[in-house]
């Protein structure tokens, strides 16, 4: 890996979903024979996102449900293969390799899952699954050695040693997360993938598992891609912050500067639903009209121009897709009219 190059590269990448339609009838040129043939379609879960996640910084990605967050996320670890484009990992493309080839890699890149009750398995202790990615990837020289580094993984997230016998079912929602993340760090990752780490769990717990998540990063030099909805979690966590909207990145920015000053109707949109701790202060909320396009079938020309809230949309909104241009140091957006 270069000195300068970025840890993951993510470039022109597509992850399409093929998916079988309603029967359609089709006439020949007489229109006397009719066919019945059944058409074809793809869900556009990721549309063409290019990405670089620099070591050692948390980059957010943030956008309504359904967007293709997680779907990214998972294209990128290799959980799913894409359809188009490339990865790079530490400058080597992992784009295509076998399943052989990735295990060494899968060592360096790991995920904390979105929901701590169904990331577990039941009939494993604790010991037992921490334990099991040490032994796959021949990280202990001994069993004992095994079982220290256990202990000492529980201690580093915060729960007892005593947790080494106890099965999921026994701990609460944020043990339960802990003890994720404390598979996620069992193989010594340089990349982690945090897909909604926080959302499945009480407000109470969340700050603790944010405050975990950002004292492992400086002690371990952790690299993160953290996948959120909750806006406020990302200003706090997060060096940038990139939107994406139907499968497409609309926005990307160093933090500060997308909170401070968003250039996207979209991004504009979501900071304009978040609370505000002031009650004395005011903020003009936004509010989009319709739904979300279907994947299978996006609008022409920006994909966000049915709900964009400017008047008197240019013509380039219906008929030409933006593509995502500088519009201040650091920070890019893919829209036509944003300045």
């Amino acid at each position: 890996m270069t000195k300068d190059a970025p840890l993951v590269q993510i470039r022109n990448l597509e992850k399409y979903f093929p998916q079988k339609v309603a029967w359609a009838v089709d006439d020949d040129v007489n229109g006397v024979r009719r066919a019945l043939t059944r058409k074809k379609a793809s869900v556009r879960a990721v549309d063409d996102v290019t990405l670089d996640i620099v070591e050692g910084e948390t980059l957010g990605l943030v956008g309504e449900s359904g967007c293709g967050k997680s779907t990214l996320g998972r294209t990128v670890l290799r959980l799913l293969d894409p359809t188009a484009g490339t990865l790079k990992f530490a400058d080597r493309d992992i784009t295509r390799l076998d399943q052989k080839a990735l295990r060494p890699i899968r060592r360096e890149m790991q995920m904390i899952f979105q929901d701590p009750y169904a990331s577990l398995n039941p009939r494993m202790t604790v010991g037992t699954a921490l334990s099991e990615p040490i032994e796959i990837h021949a990280l202990a020289k001994s069993p004992r050695a095994a079982q220290e580094r256990v202990a000492e993984l529980l201690n580093k997230v915060g729960l007892s040693p005593d947790a080494i016998g106890k099965y999921p079912h026994e701990f609460s929602g944020g043990q339960r997360q802990r003890v994720g993340i404390a598979r996620a760090l069992a193989v010594q990752p340089r990349f982690i993938v945090c897909d909604e780490p926080i959302s499945a769990l009480d407000v109470s717990i969340q700050a603790q598992i944010v405050n975990l998540l950002q004292d492992l990063q400086q002690e371990d030099n952790l690299t993160y891609l953290f996948i959120s909805h909750d806006l406020k979690i990302v200003q706090h966590i997060c060096n940038r912050v990139a939107v994406m909207y139907l499968g497409k990145i609309v926005e990307l920015a160093p933090a500060k500067k997308l909170y401070s000053a968003p250039k996207h109707p979209y991004t504009q949109a979501l900071l304009s639903a978040v609370p505000l701790p002031d009650p004395k202060l005011k903020r003009k909320r936004i509010i989009l009209e319709g739904d979300v396009p279907s994947p299978m079938n996006p609008p022409a020309g920006c994909p966000f121009h049915p709900r964009c809230p400017v008047k008197d949309k240019p013509k380039e909104c219906f008929d030409t897709l933006p593509e995502l241009r500088e519009l201040a140091s650091g920070h890019v957006a893919a829209c036509h009219v944003a300045e």
